[in-house]
């Protein structure tokens, strides 16, 4: 059986939803399910010595209304609800290459897109009795995302979506690219397995969804982004995304095709860079639609997400949140950069366009 051929039935059963229009499904998801393998947690290394919390900000404790803020939103976004938060170190940025390399360095970390798919746990994600590929077409590799040369439906995202064999963290794009100059970009093809192993190093861990969109507003309340509620192409720009026609012809009026270099725009009100666009980042809890229905009627303190994941388009993959949208993100199609957006994704998935950033307690 081909892989391709195997990709791509993998890609239709994770799109089945259309792009924002629409009957309302539960929830986006703008990035193919590629489930490999089920994954430990390598913590078999000794934690870096210089733990601290420079880059990174002080997120003051407070209660916020979290979850949908108009009529562009999921319904897994509703419904919005009250949350408190107790104060907690936020990275200022997303984790760069270069932070990423010292970790790689110091443990020799092998990432999840380096290592070869799992057949028996790929299969579970198939319908009974597809065969299995050649052996040949189960080596290391990652998402990659490619532009249409034309205006195309945006109901399958296998004609963007290439699983290309050697791409990974070290190689965005595929063998021939490389991180050289770099260093200040955030690390992708990283999955969340491999950032909660960079987390367990540093002495860090990832950010509750909660703890995320608290502090992504930045003090501000109900308001769609970041930055507050000016559109996103009014003014100068704000934040990497896809900006002209998705996805095939991107104007880059915010100076950049892919990923930027971390910190290119402004902050937001609690100091934090990037956290709209750039690269999806993962959270910590598990993805479950109707998660916010148990958490209305109350005051929600310090939530850690649902016990359980669940996504009705793919009810037997389990899931981990990811937030803050990416590059690819366009009004068209994935308005991932608005504060209440979830993104759901298999936890063994890496893209070129996921990233991380890390949060450490007081």
């Amino acid at each position: 059986m081909n892989f391709r051929f195997l990709f791509i039935l993998l890609l239709a059963v994770s799109c089945q939803q259309k792009p924002k229009a629409l009957e309302q499904t539960a929830g986006h998801s703008c990035t193919p399910t590629n489930s490999r393998f089920s994954s430990e947690i390598d913590q078999n290394f000794q934690q870096d010595p210089n733990q601290s919390t420079a880059e990174m900000v002080l997120i003051p404790g407070g209660t916020f209304n979290m979850g949908a803020d108009d009529a562009r939103a999921w319904r897994d976004e509703y419904p919005k609800h009250q949350v408190q938060i107790d104060s907690f170190w936020m990275d200022i940025h997303e984790v760069t290459n270069a932070q990423f390399a010292a970790f790689v360095t110091a443990t020799n970390y092998i990432t999840t897109a380096e290592k070869a798919v799992d057949w028996d746990e790929i299969k579970k994600e198939l319908p009974p009795g597809t065969p299995k590929p050649d052996d040949s077409q189960l080596a290391p590799a990652s998402l990659v995302f490619v532009a249409t040369q034309n205006p195309v439906p945006l109901d399958n995202v296998s004609q963007w979506w290439r699983w290309k064999k050697g791409a990974n963290w070290r190689q965005p794009e595929g063998p021939g690219s490389d991180i050289v100059g770099k260093e200040n970009y955030p690390v992708v093809h990283v999955s969340w397995f491999d950032a909660v192993a960079y987390c367990n190093w540093a002495g860090k861990r990832l950010p509750t969804e909660a703890e995320w969109e608290y502090a992504s507003r930045g003090g501000l309340q109900d308001n769609p982004y970041a930055w507050g509620d000016e559109a996103l192409l009014e003014g100068k720009p704000k934040a990497n995304t896809w900006e002209g026609n998705f996805p095939y012809q991107n104007s880059t009026r915010d100076g950049f095709y892919l990923s930027a270099p971390v910190s290119t725009y402004a902050a937001n009100g609690y100091g934090l860079f990037d956290m709209s666009g750039n690269v999806w980042e993962w959270c910590a809890d598990w993805y479950h639609e109707n998660y916010y229905e148990t958490l209305a009627s109350q005051t929600a303190v310090n939530p850690k997400g649902p016990e359980t994941s669940y996504d009705s388009n793919e009810p037997y993959a389990q899931k981990r949140v990811s937030r803050g949208g990416s590059f690819l993100c366009h009004k068209s199609y994935c308005s991932g950069y608005r504060n209440s957006m979830r993104m759901k994704t298999t936890p063994d998935s890496g893209s070129i366009h996921t990233g991380f950033r890390a949060v450490r307690d007081l």
